[in-house]
């Protein structure tokens, strides 16, 4: 239990209804979640209000409110603080609830359209080589040092956030490396965290549906940067054309990084094979097992953090050199007859250009490349036929399938895709809505040699139609039908 004054350190509180003194068993702004002594948050979402719960969750034992609104009829037993932004207060109350885990370690946010996880992961990693307890929040899962936590959210809410954090705090995390989604800004989830630095890594077409237009994501990235403190650094990439742009108006110190343009922390891509990539960092050569030039970025990043929280150079290289990236980003496989086969989870009409642009620069001879493609349902429509345009223009094949089509029907979506198909390439496109067979497909297409990509889900274990998720993994996919290749 902790004391409801305590909790309160720091919200604005319009208006009181009932005693402060009280003691608190948990927040819950779900009102289904609710037991006795818990405080209840309303917040208003995309698709319900908090406050339409409020009755539902003194029912089951809430003795707090915190809401924009006061409710018509007041219970006596009840304590009701009104606030201007609910959101707000809940990321400022879980955190205090939780003992401000933020001021506990060394927390870095990491935010962007892609890279995020890549540069997360190989900030965790690295730090754990280094010798240090490691903290992990991303997309693919969260880690307190070498423990696994499965990630259900890019960024988790804030009550879930703060208690993981505590989590690491208490068990001697030094450093926490954490995706910043732009739902999370927006949504307040990361408000009443203190971080030490942000990066930037790019920002493409994306999250549309939620943000309605491109200013109002880049707007939303920016909020980050904008909420450092002085003390905090600012890392951005240089060489995207909004890198500057998260900069504007942030009191933390700037720094950047870059390949093309003069930058602090500079980088040069000088071999790239499918095994691997030669680069040089700040005028030293260093072999990684990563690929392409998005990966350069992705490693220019990390080194450029570890340089910024003051560990060695050469150290953090050699460390570099050694690792992997996060799974499902560029994950490949060569079948006993050849066929190169790469998972990778782009899922936005850059990350496929990426990708498809980066195979295309590994080709040897005459490889074919192969994709297999699909767009997810209920998110951003208008990047479906920009992805499908992409990926039929840099591939030799295309197969149209499904991704997770959620609540919509997927022809539905694949007939947006092919909306996008140039008419010159069409001849080279076709759909197959099983996501199985159209993978099956794909492998059965290509010749020894020929590079199949596999694009979208990434590290996913699942496939989720029409509100159920479904086993369903591209990468053992891969590996049984290149098993049945040697039979």
């Amino acid at each position: 239990m902790i004391k409801l004054s305590k909790i309160l350190n720091g919200v604005a509180i319009s208006q009181t209804v009932g005693v402060i003194e009280r003691d608190i068993h948990a927040i819950c702004f779900d009102s289904r979640k609710v037991i006795t002594k818990d405080l209840f948050v309303a917040i208003r979402g995309i698709n319900t209000d908090g406050h339409l719960f409020i009755d539902k969750a003194i029912a089951y034992g809430a003795t707090t409110v915190v809401c924009e609104v006061l409710p018509d009829s007041i219970n006596d037993h009840v304590t009701y603080l009104q606030v201007e932004d609910a959101a707000n207060a809940l990321g400022i109350m879980a955190s205090n609830f939780y003992g401000k885990p933020s001021n506990r370690l060394r927390l870095v946010g990491v935010t962007g359209t892609n890279g995020k996880t890549t540069v997360a992961t190989l900030l965790h990693k690295l730090f754990m080589e280094l010798g240090f307890n490691v903290g992990l929040l991303s997309t693919v899962q969260n880690q307190i040092n070498d423990k696994i936590i499965a990630a259900t959210h890019t960024t988790p809410d804030p009550i879930a956030l703060n208690k993981l954090m505590a989590e690491m705090a208490d068990n001697g995390c030094d450093y926490c490396f954490m995706e910043v989604s732009s739902h999370a800004v927006v949504q307040q989830r990361i408000k009443g965290l203190t971080f030490v630095g942000g990066v930037f890594t790019n920002l493409t077409h994306d999250h549309l549906d939620f943000h309605k237009t491109f200013n109002a994501y880049l707007k939303a990235k920016k909020a980050f940067f904008d909420g450092l403190s002085k003390s905090a650094f600012a890392l951005t990439n240089i060489d995207d054309r909004n890198g500057l742009v998260m900069l504007q108006n942030t009191v933390a110190y700037k720094k950047t990084y870059g390949l093309k343009n003069i930058a602090d922390y500079r980088g040069k891509v000088i071999e790239n094979h499918f095994n691997g990539m030669l680069m040089n960092i700040d005028g030293k050569e260093v072999w990684t097992k990563l690929i392409g030039g998005f990966n350069a970025y992705n490693l220019l990043a990390a080194y450029s953090v570890a340089v910024l929280l003051e560990q060695d150079s050469m150290r953090v290289l050699t460390v570099l050199s050694r690792l992997s990236g996060a799974e499902g980003r560029f994950d490949a496989q060569v079948a006993p007859n050849g066929v190169v086969g790469i998972v990778d989870y782009a899922h936005t009409p850059d990350a496929v250009k990426n990708v498809l642009q980066t195979i295309s620069g590994l080709r040897k001879g005459k490889e074919h490349i192969i994709t297999v493609l699909g767009c997810g349902g209920d998110r951003d429509k208008t990047k479906r036929p920009e992805m499908a345009s992409v990926a039929a223009q840099l591939s030799d094949k295309v197969i149209i399938t499904s991704d997770n089509p959620r609540g919509e029907d997927p022809h539905a979506i694949i007939n947006d895709m092919e909306k996008g198909v140039p008419k010159d390439r069409k001849r080279n496109v076709f759909a197959i809505t099983d996501r199985y067979e159209a993978i099956k497909a794909a492998i059965h297409l290509a010749q020894p040699r020929d590079i199949v990509l596999i694009a979208g889900k990434g590290h996913e274990k699942y496939q989720e139609i029409m509100g159920q998720r479904k086993p369903f993994d591209d990468k053992a996919i891969l590996n049984d039908l290149f098993k049945e290749l040697n039979e």
